[in-house]
């Protein structure tokens, strides 16, 4: 029988995983990805072998994270009669101050990260539900928790608090960066193909349906665009980014808009959907050719740039640029934008580079190191799981 380990993510509507087999010294090689979509609508079972075999079934009485589960069960039993899964790696949004690593998940940390809740109402309640139902439907395995935050707990002071009274600090209002698990994996990436680069310093660029940027020295995260919450930064699909706190106060006090129909309007229609009012899509924007489309790539592209210099400006200097995530990865026309602006900064891109798509996109003569690297989160979370049996 083979030992396996699981990643999960849980969102509101969604289970994505990735099964990974232990090989060579208990290395994870992963053997199926995929998730479950649109929980409590249509849910459909979307996976993909890592010998190439596609699974696409829907899955008409799956409603809640405890029956995507054994959906998943379902599946992984049809192709892999023989899986054993030992560990079980979750990727839980926020550790607040508590936690600045992997933790194994008992009684006691399930009651802690319940008080994070306030911090991440949109996020952390799925990421908890996650918990619970693998808990259930694999009793006895170990359960372990990997933070978005995590990563960004070595922010120095001045990148960590807020001008506020000293009262909100101590309750954890606070900058706590997310997407700690992509800037996690591309450090170590650059740790194992490029150490004179991660010795240096380095600005990451996770563009995606959700979207941030993070200034690492050495590998320790030194600032990021997002604070609070998953709200602040770059404009994403549908999350409106960097907002003056007025703004908010106009919609409650003119608008007489409640907390939840803000939460609303912020998270769920704002960004490049709101500002285009077509899409929170890129590939769809940049298809769409007209001016509102236009307007919402340029503030877009603005956006990164601008962050760019402010967290170069963080680093005393920038040696690197890394672009990741499913925008950063793929939509060469976003990184060419971004990167034309900034020749100011020593950023000089090969446009042939970047059109042909390579790790490499920058010129022979660029002071900067332009790179395109491919994230991998749920790799983080095996690997953290694997630790947790060792």
């Amino acid at each position: 029988m083979a030992d396996h380990v699981l990643a999960l993510n849980a969102g509101s509507s969604s289970l994505k995983f990735a099964l990974y087999e232990l090989v060579d010294d208990n290395r994870p090689s992963m053997r199926w990805r995929g998730q479950i979509e649109r929980l409590g609508d249509a849910p459909r079972l979307l996976a993909q072998s890592a010998g190439g075999r596609s699974v696409d079934r829907p899955l008409s009485s799956t409603k809640s994270h405890d029956e995507a589960i054994h959906a998943f069960l379902e599946m992984a039993r049809e192709y892999l009669p023989d899986i054993h899964v030992c560990a079980i790696g979750h990727r839980v949004v926020h550790g607040g101050t508590v936690y600045s690593e992997p933790v194994r998940v008992d009684d006691t940390v399930i009651n802690i990260l319940e008080g994070f809740i306030p911090f991440a109402p949109l996020h952390q309640p799925y990421s908890l539900a996650g918990i619970r139902a693998a808990s259930a439907a694999f009793p006895g395995t170990t359960q372990v928790a990997c933070f978005d935050t995590a990563f960004h707990r070595t922010h120095p002071w001045v990148n960590d608090t807020f001008a506020l009274p000293k009262s909100y600090y101590d309750k954890g209002v606070r900058r706590y960066g997310f997407h700690g698990l992509s800037y996690d994996y591309i450090s170590n990436k650059l740790k194992e193909t490029a150490p004179g680069l991660y010795d240096g310093r380095v600005v990451i660029a996770h563009l995606g349906n959700g979207a941030s940027m993070c200034a690492v020295s050495g590998g320790r995260a030194v600032a990021s665009t997002m604070g609070f919450s998953a709200l602040d930064g770059l404009p994403m699909g549908t999350r409106c980014g960097q907002l003056d706190p007025g703004v908010v106060l106009y919609m409650l006090q003119q608008d007489g808009m409640t907390a939840e129909e803000i939460a609303e309007m912020l998270y769920r229609k704002s960004g490049l959907l709101g500002l285009s009012g077509i899409s929170s899509d890129m590939r769809t924007l940049l298809a769409a050719d007209t001016p509102e489309a236009r307007k919402a790539i340029d503030y877009y592209v603005f956006r990164i740039r601008r962050e760019l210099g402010a967290l170069s400006a963080a680093l005393e200097g920038i040696d690197a640029l890394v672009f990741t995530g499913g925008v950063g990865e793929n939509a060469a026309q976003i990184r060419q934008m971004v990167c034309d602006g900034m020749r100011w900064i020593g950023i000089e891109m090969d446009h042939a580079r970047n059109a042909d798509g390579g790790t490499v996109l920058s010129t022979d003569f660029s002071r900067v190191r332009i790179l395109t690297i491919p994230t991998n989160e749920e790799m983080v979370i095996a690997r953290a799981a694997v630790n947790f049996l060792e």
